[in-house]
């Protein structure tokens, strides 16, 4: 399976049992649900463990999924969400236990509720990108690629990944302000 295998292609392999259909699709999403998880818990190890729970819940899914568009990506966007969402519980659970009653909350919904939103402007942003630059982003930002080693598995310039990429940044960035305005 070539990097330019589609995610329906994967899941269609993965839901007949192809673990590295699978490993495949984890590589290539686990980053970005990472992201998810963490804005949402604002905790590494918690995101850690809430990516990994999404992907076994997504594991035993897959048969069921009829894949509404060309990216695996919003649909482990919102196991995510609830597998967070169920962390959080547990930890206002424990911290509960811990604490008295008046110790404060210290997890800000309308926070989270906004996070979630503004990851949804973001992935909705990326997917109008062009082909070329969505690889570009999956590879540099999602995957943590070198613009070297991007450049050369895209069979591109150095600088055309540098550029590119720097563009797709700016444009980010400004869907960023828009959402703290």
């Amino acid at each position: 399976m070539t990097d330019s295998t589609s995610d329906a292609e994967l899941v269609a392999r993965a839901a007949a049992g192809s673990e590295h259909a699978f490993r495949t699709l984890y590589r290539r999403h686990a980053r970005p649900v990472y992201w998810i998880a963490h804005g949402l818990l604002r905790s590494a190890p918690d995101a850690e463990d809430v990516t990994q729970e999404t992907f076994v819940v997504a594991w035993r899914k897959l048969a069921g999924l009829e894949l509404a568009g060309e990216s695996l990506l919003p649909w482990l966007a919102t196991i995510c969400r609830f597998q967070a969402a169920n962390r959080l519980r547990s930890l206002r659970r424990a911290a509960a236990e811990q604490l008295d009653d008046r110790a404060p909350d210290t997890v800000d919904v309308e926070q989270q509720v906004a996070d979630a939103d503004l990851v949804e402007r973001i992935l909705r942003e990326v997917k109008g990108l062009s082909a070329l630059d969505q690889r570009i982003f999956r590879l540099c930002v999602s995957e943590g690629y070198a613009y070297r080693t991007a450049a050369e598995e895209l069979g591109v310039a150095h600088g055309v990944v540098r550029n590119r990429l720097s563009r797709i940044r700016t444009r980010l960035r400004t869907v960023v302000r828009e959402e703290a305005q």
